[in-house]
């Protein structure tokens, strides 16, 4: 028996499988098949190979394709922020529930995703984002500027006082990836043109007045007749989907709250400590106010050009350092700094890092009103000339006392909350059947919520993740307690079902008069409609003053309306100006039901709007508009065009 399975494993079709095997680990490692990976990502992009973009996504291809991943901390970090925004901008109008919606955050995270497609655009396409550039862009921050002008003091700050903080050039780095990105988006949006015969048009429709006559039918008389048993039953089948009690959960909970812990004393020591650490935040660094004049070298010129500009710089260099010259002068009459020329030069006051490598170096060695140069850089050549110099400013101690001892308090309260948290995860994972023994243990109270549906209901239960998880197939089914469940910043909650109701259908006994009710509203509205479609058909007929006489109504007219004015309702008049124009002689003739009663309608006449009546700055706004709705479009277009080139795949379970 041994000699025959010696002989079965020596022959050729030992060997073929043996060479299939070791495909695979020749390629991939053994490490594949030994270790395991836990994915953590909230989308993840797929993109083939540049030589092979159809390649399809099998086994082994799938291992060319490049893998760009969402992480679920960067989808949550963006889900904060925009929670923070939305509750500022909103107030007490901020809908937590709505917020919380798996639309809105689908939404939230399609938009990192399109941030990601275009950085791989970008990437592809080799663009690349120049120094002139990040600076004008951060300049033109708002929140960096005084009185409408950059102010290098205020942007040091702000920086300084971001968690963590950030230097220039971190912040410089990111403008650029951020420009980088957007280039190809924003140029396809600003592309976008409206032709003088769209514009004429649609002016002739926005200002487009129409008369109307109309009648307000009466409501239809209450349902009264008989409605049998057969009917009863028959509405009731054909719409058992209307009467069911939805699946419900009844939770019991203990809630740890950040916020209501109590505030830890801070000892004099930690906060110096703390002020040492953060001196950055609290000093400004020095800065010093320079002009210069650039000689432009393009990256494309030839030794002659080259040779040419420095011989051009250093002759301006010669002039500018030669007593009583006037340097601003010659900045304006000689840079090709467009930036700076009109400005006599000047870039303003910058730190230290906050310009290219040699021009950095050679501004932060120099004394006021001295002119040093030519220098140069990947622009070309500069004179540079420091018109001043601000000596860096420290915060005294004292004065950041209260900021350090609230940044400490919190700090301290943050990990007092962390750590009464995974206290209570590891006691109720001790017993997972109850949450009581872990609320007993850590003194917090044991709550519970009443039953309610997947809708929703009052306190923790509007909470999408609280729902989302109290309605899982594990918690159902297992009775156990959660993983905790975040809430809010320093806001975490552990759950336990107690209570499970599944969905059922209502039985015709205990739905009788819902049913009933229905069947009486359901022929009142079809009454209703069917008068409707009687005087329309009458009106066109015989005309709608006629038509209403003979029915005992009164035709209200009105006329010369224009589109968005509301009358006799907002629903009424996008009906008027939805119906097709009347042929000439004739009048145009609808119906709209407005709440539970039906107007019917005609449009005796139309008039376009005289677009000579348009002032020029009216039809330039009017352009405006259109070329940027029509931009928008097109900029979506592209988007949704990049997206088809890769393989998109959302881990909606960790949204």
């Amino acid at each position: 028996m041994l000699q025959k399975l010696r002989e079965k494993t020596s022959g050729w079709i030992a060997t073929v499988i043996l060479g299939l095997l070791i495909v695979p680990f020749a390629f991939f490692g053994m490490e594949s098949y030994m270790s395991q990976q836990v994915d953590n990502y909230a989308a993840r992009i797929a993109q083939p190979p540049s030589w092979w973009k159809s390649a399809p996504q099998v086994w082994p291809v799938t291992y060319l394709w490049k893998i760009h991943d969402i992480d679920a901390q960067a989808y949550r970090e963006r889900l904060e922020v925009t929670r923070m925004n939305m509750r500022e901008q909103q107030g007490e109008n901020f809908d937590p529930k709505a917020f919380e919606s798996v639309e809105n955050k689908r939404r939230i995270l399609d938009a990192l995703i399109d941030e990601q497609l275009m950085k791989l655009a970008a990437e592809r396409d080799g663009i690349v984002i120049g120094d002139v550039a990040v600076r004008d862009a951060i300049q033109k921050f708002p929140d960096f500027q005084v009185d409408g002008a950059f102010n290098a003091d205020r942007y040091q700050l702000l920086l300084a006082s971001q968690n963590p903080p950030l230097t220039p050039r971190d912040f410089e780095a990111r403008i650029r990836d951020s420009l980088k990105n957007e280039l190809i988006p924003a140029g396809i949006a600003r592309s976008a043109f409206v032709t003088d015969a769209e514009l004429d048009r649609l002016m002739r429709l926005l200002g487009e007045r129409r008369d109307v006559g109309f009648v307000t039918l009466p409501p239809a008389a209450p349902d009264t007749a008989e409605v049998t048993a057969a009917q009863i039953d028959a509405w009731y089948q054909a719409h058992k989907s209307d009467y069911r009690k939805p699946e419900s959960v009844r939770l019991e909970y203990v809630e740890v709250d950040g916020s209501a812990l109590p505030a830890p004393a801070v000892d004099e020591a930690a906060l110096r400590k703390r002020y040492q650490e953060q001196i950055a935040k609290y000093s400004s660094a020095e800065k010093r106010e320079v002009a210069h004049i650039l000689v432009a070298v393009a990256a494309n010129a030839s030794d002659a050009d080259k040779k040419a500009a420095e011989a051009k710089a250093r002759r301006l260099a010669a002039e500018a350092k030669a007593p009583g010259a006037d340097f601003a002068a010659l900045a304006s009459a000689s840079s090709d700094d467009a930036g700076s020329k009109a400005s006599g030069g000047s870039l303003g006051l910058i730190t230290k890092g906050g310009m290219p490598g040699a021009f950095d170096d050679t501004a932060f060695a120099m004394q006021a009103g001295e002119v040093r140069g030519p220098v140069k850089t990947d622009f070309g050549w500069h004179i540079i000339r420091v018109n001043g110099v601000q000596a860096a400013v420290q915060r005294p101690f004292e004065d950041a006392r209260a900021e350090l001892e609230k940044e400490l308090q919190e700090g301290s309260r943050e990990r007092a909350f962390n750590e009464l948290t995974g206290k209570l995860v590891d006691a109720a994972y001790r017993t997972p059947t109850s949450l009581e023994p872990a609320a007993k243990a850590l003194g917090l109270p044991l709550q519970t919520t009443p039953a309610f549906t997947r809708a929703g209901g009052p306190g923790i239960a509007s909470d999408q993740k609280v729902l989302r998880v109290a309605f899982s197939e594990t918690m159902l089914q297992d009775g156990t307690a959660s993983d905790p469940i975040e809430l809010g910043p320093e806001r975490t909650v552990l759950i336990r079902v107690i209570d499970h109701e599944a969905e059922k259908a209502l039985p015709l006994t205990q739905v009788r008069d819902a049913v009933v009710a229905a069947i009486r509203a359901d022929r009142q509205r079809k009454a209703a409609d069917t008068a409707a479609d009687a005087l329309v058909k009458a009106a066109k007929a015989k005309g709608l003053a006629v038509a209403a006489q003979e029915a005992g109504l009164v035709v209200a007219d009105l006329n010369d309306i224009t589109r968005g004015m509301p009358v006799p309702s907002p629903q009424a008049a996008q009906a008027f100006f939805d119906q097709p124009r009347p042929k000439a002689g004739g009048a145009s003739v609808g119906k709209v039901l407005v709440g539970d009663q039906y107007l019917v309608f005609a449009v005796r006449a139309v008039r376009d709007a005289d677009i000579g009546q348009v002032t020029p700055q009216e039809r330039d706004t009017l352009r405006k508009q259109m070329s940027a709705a029509h931009g928008m479009q097109a900029q979506n277009a592209f988007i949704r065009a990049a997206r088809a080139k890769y393989s998109i795949k959302v881990a909606e379970d960790r949204l």
